[in-house]
């Protein structure tokens, strides 16, 4: 097999050996959802309910607020009963709808289309639109936006994102092994929206299964291919994989992939469009990969959006020890949360459990300058130089060394020896020269 790849990169052990081969399970109906307005890039969704209101599954309860946006929908039926500032998966407190359920999951009434690729490309964006898409792999950028390039950037290519690079996440691997059907339903969905020549689909090389069965479903589509990409982390950044499947190098300072003729997708993406092309289903669930060494039976799970994590663990019958940190998504990408009492969003990949001694913290020591972070940074930046700029305040410094384009992946702090937070002070420096360029 000719793997593919990108320069830089790091090779973390990929702990998937915990829930790789539990088949995806769907979680009993919650009593209970949070429903964020903020589960994407962009402008917050506006409430459109307010307390008291009943509604139905799949019932539309929050507005787009601005193009870059979408709506949010009830994940279960019941009523209203708090729109409050609730926890986020990303560690902040945002603003969100509460909803207790029935215990009925009476749904809004879908349809079914069997001739969805006859219809005219603006009734699929428009159905995707209102479904509430955004990107499902992390970064969750609206998909009716990312489908909708200006006219004189033309698309050519369409590549699906099925590599999973992040520790512990076997989610997306699982969607590939039990729905591949239905990724490639929506990956001709999104060839014809976008006119574009040519689809791929790449997978790292750690899930030989989904690669063989990805590669049979394709044989007789003369226009998709799937690749198979080498085990190196972070393989499944957009940038690094359009490089690895293409050779097309996306510009820094700000570049998009559509500056290259591709738009990327996830593998769950693509199934959520199949599902609101075909059935006009708003995206109310989504799998999540549960896992850790301490939790009890690692799992893959099919849950509503909003289901509060505590639902989720206790869904894997708890831990075997005491939980050291909790993280929401992947160990390098992800974020460290205080409360399981925070809602399962669109973006949610992962929720990892770790002991007190894995999560515990190493004193951070002088720089050594021995360049490791800069040997395998996959944007061909210096994180030190960077680092040490926003240490003292240097934000022109920090902005010409090319804050803005560190992608966080955290490689450079997973292999320096000083165990220097460089991710929180590129962090801070982001912000800081945002704010600078703001004013």
């Amino acid at each position: 097999m000719g793997l593919k790849t990108f320069p830089g990169g790091i090779h973390p052990h990929d702990f998937k050996e915990f829930s790789k081969d539990m088949p995806i399970e769907n979680l009993p109906l919650p009593k209970k959802v949070v429903i964020p307005v903020s589960q994407h890039i962009g402008a917050p969704s506006k409430p459109i309910v307010k307390k008291g209101d009943e509604v139905l599954t799949g019932q539309k309860i929050a507005e787009p607020g601005g193009f870059v946006s979408i709506p949010m929908h009830a994940s279960i039926s019941g009523k209203i009963t708090k729109i409050a500032r609730f926890p986020h998966p990303t560690g902040a407190m945002v603003m969100g709808i509460e909803i207790t359920g029935n215990g009925e999951d009476k749904w809004v009434e879908l349809v079914d289309d069997e001739k969805y690729l006859d219809l005219p490309v603006e009734e699929m964006k428009s159905r995707i639109s209102e479904a509430g898409i955004c990107g499902m792999g992390g970064a969750g950028f609206p998909t009716h936006v990312k489908i909708s390039p200006p006219k004189d950037k033309p698309i050519d290519t369409v590549i699906l994102n099925g590599v999973e690079c992040e520790p512990y996440l076997t989610a997306d691997y699982r969607i590939m092994m039990e729905q591949a059907d239905d990724i490639l339903a929506g990956l001709k969905i999104l060839l014809k929206i976008v006119n574009a020549e040519k689809g791929i689909i790449g997978i790292e090389a750690n899930k030989p299964e989904a690669i063989k069965k990805m590669k049979a479903l394709v044989k007789n589509e003369p226009n998709i291919k799937v690749i198979g990409l080498k085990l190196k982390y972070p393989q499944g950044a957009e940038k690094q994989l359009i490089y690895a499947a293409t050779k097309r190098k996306v510009p820094n300072k700000g570049g998009l992939p559509m500056e290259v003729k591709v738009i990327v997708q996830n593998v769950g993406t693509a199934i959520a469009i199949y599902e609101a092309v075909r059935f006009k289903k708003p995206l109310i669930d989504r799998v999540i990969t549960v896992s850790g060494k301490i939790v009890n039976k690692p799992k893959n799970i099919k849950a509503r959006i909003g289901t509060l994590f505590f639902d989720l663990l206790d869904f894997c019958e708890g831990t075997k020890e005491e939980i050291g940190k909790i993280i929401s998504g992947g160990p390098l990408m992800g974020f460290a949360i205080s409360t399981l009492e925070t809602p399962l969003t669109k973006g949610s990949s992962g929720l990892i459990l770790l002991n007190k001694k894995d999560a515990q913290k190493d004193e951070e020591s002088t720089c050594l300058r021995c360049g490791r972070c800069v040997d395998i940074c996959p944007m061909n930046l210096v994180p030190s130089l960077i680092a040490n700029s926003v240490r003292y305040d240097d934000w022109d410094s920090a902005e010409k060394y090319g804050v803005m384009d560190c992608m966080k992946c955290g490689s450079c702090a997973y292999v320096c020896p000083s165990h220097i937070k460089l991710i929180q002070w590129i962090d801070i420096g982001k912000l800081k020269v945002d704010e600078k360029n703001r004013k």
